[in-house]
């Protein structure tokens, strides 16, 4: 599949811009004549195109349409399409862009792309070959698992997180080079892996599976981090303000939702009457048609809930604009102890992106629809604002059951694609929650703690990335995702609209 992938950065013609990239780095590249050229982009941009290679990423995980095709090489198609569209995301970037570590809790586009690789080698491709699979693959210098491993503390140590943003080594020819490689081992594996046992080669792509889907939530990730890098620079620079960009594709949302993003005014709260129900994923696998789960989201098990309803929209910038004329980041007695503190010591008065009229987004500075939903909020934002409301927010459950089931009052509007959701539930083990053996068993499960959960899915997060079931989760002071809220109530829907109004 390499020889179907364009050549990812290209030269610039200006002396003075003799340090951006040149082809992929001939000097680091391995094996450059894997990539054809393609004509040189203008003012030295990072270029990558998506190739075609089979179904959308996500697709054949999430259709359930798997019986009668070669499982293996549909699996490898979404994986490789899942690869190269880590690629496209950096394309709007200049070579200057890829250190940029703007906080933190952030991390550069170069270290995404370096840790996503990693990890396909750590946890498949070096296994494979410790246990004798005649594997072709050159794998990245041991000194870079140090770089890259993000918080395995079984695999060894790593690089302090605050500090990303200083590696300007390895160069970034040298990480797309190792991409490469590694991209191109993989194309190995559908047959390699029939040599093994078939219980060894399902948990081999079951592995494969789980790093694709980490792979997908970096790209989320590195859209959020790049959000906040720029938001900090005075020029107040735009990632892509094109058509194929994420605010073009956020404002498309906006239009296809029924009744108008952020609505409410006139819109009845959807009610659902509670009782003996069931959440979480129900098992299985994708090759047995389960379709693909983190760990976080199993076992299926039962809770009770009482009578409870939703509003039909998330909360808009103009509800969230009224709570902030009325004192809302002025007044303790709506906020958690913790949340006051925060918001005081850092002296928040607004949502993360707001300027004044405008909001600053991944297409530069826009101007601030009222009625859209608000964005970026942190969890003591939104429970502060549902508390002076006079409303809360839903517990996962509550959430999970109105997103999965086509309730009476027509399931739940606007639960997925827009913004994920803050909930009032802490992140917490499931009964019966059983981390996986191993390194990865550190992916989920010792992060129960201190953090709430979010679910639905944001316009940053990629196609198919997104089900009922899904647990999002961060603590509760962070708001550079791309998180809003959704009122709740007890017992039966109010009379009145959902939103207060401004």
């Amino acid at each position: 599949m390499n020889s179907a992938l364009p050549r990812i950065v290209q030269p610039v013609s200006s002396l003075s811009r003799r340090r951006r990239i040149s082809g992929v780095w001939p000097t680091a590249a391995t094996n450059p004549s894997l990539i054809p050229p393609i004509k040189p982009p203008p003012h030295g941009r990072i270029v990558s195109k998506l190739p075609k290679v089979g179904p959308e990423p996500g697709e054949a995980m999430t259709s359930g349409l798997l019986q009668g095709t070669d499982l293996a090489s549909t699996l490898l198609a979404d994986l490789l399409a899942v690869r190269a569209r880590s690629l496209a995301l950096i394309a709007p970037l200049e070579p200057e862009d890829l250190c940029l570590q703007g906080m933190a809790d952030a991390s550069p586009p170069k270290w995404h792309l370096g840790h996503t690789t990693w990890f396909f080698e750590q946890f498949v491709l070096r296994p494979l070959q410790r246990e004798g699979l005649p594997l072709a693959y050159e794998g990245a210098p041991e000194a870079w698992g140090f770089l890259f491993n993000s918080y395995y503390d079984a695999v060894g140590d790593r690089h302090p997180r605050p500090q990303r943003g200083l590696l300007s080594r390895p160069p970034i020819a040298a990480v797309l080079a190792w991409r490469q490689r590694l991209d191109a081992a993989l194309e190995q594996l559908p047959a390699l892996l029939e040599r093994l046992e078939p219980s060894r080669a399902a948990a081999v792509w079951g592995l494969l599976e789980l790093g694709r889907q980490h792979e997908q939530q970096h790209q989320e990730l590195l859209l959020m981090d790049l959000l906040d890098g720029f938001s900090r620079n005075p020029l107040a620079p735009a990632y892509n303000s094109g058509p194929d960009g994420p605010e073009a594709l956020w404002e498309r949302r906006l239009a296809a939702t029924a009744d108008g993003a952020g609505a409410g005014a006139g819109h009845s709260w959807l009610s659902w009457p509670g009782g003996l129900l069931e959440i979480g994923h129900g098992g299985g696998g994708v090759a047995d048609g389960g379709g693909f789960h983190f760990d976080n989201e199993a076992p299926r098990h039962r809770v009770w809930l009482e009578p409870f309803c939703l509003a039909p929209a998330l909360v808009s910038n103009a509800a969230f604009a009224a709570f902030i004329a009325d004192g809302g980041y002025r007044r303790p007695e709506l906020w958690m102890s913790e949340g006051w503190a925060v918001c005081q010591q850092r002296g928040w008065r607004a949502p993360r992106y707001w300027r004044g009229e405008a909001e600053f987004t991944l297409a530069g500075l826009k101007p601030r629809r009222a009625d859209a939903p608000v964005r970026h909020l942190s969890w003591f934002e939104a429970d502060a604002y549902a508390r002076w409301a006079g409303d809360r927010l839903p517990s996962e459950a509550e959430w999970e059951l109105a997103a999965a089931a086509q309730a009476p009052a027509g399931g739940l509007p606007q639960a997925h694609g827009l913004l994920w959701q803050w909930t009032a539930s802490p992140y917490r083990p499931y009964p019966g929650f059983a981390p996986a053996a191993g390194a990865v068993g550190e992916y989920n499960g010792k992060f129960m703690t201190s953090q709430f959960v979010l679910r639905g899915s944001g316009f940053l997060t990629p196609a198919g990335h997104e089900r009922a079931t899904y647990r999002n989760f961060f603590p509760p002071a962070c708001r550079w995702m791309a998180a809003g809220l959704r009122l709740a109530r007890d017992g039966q829907p109010p009379l009145s609209d959902p939103e207060p109004a401004p």
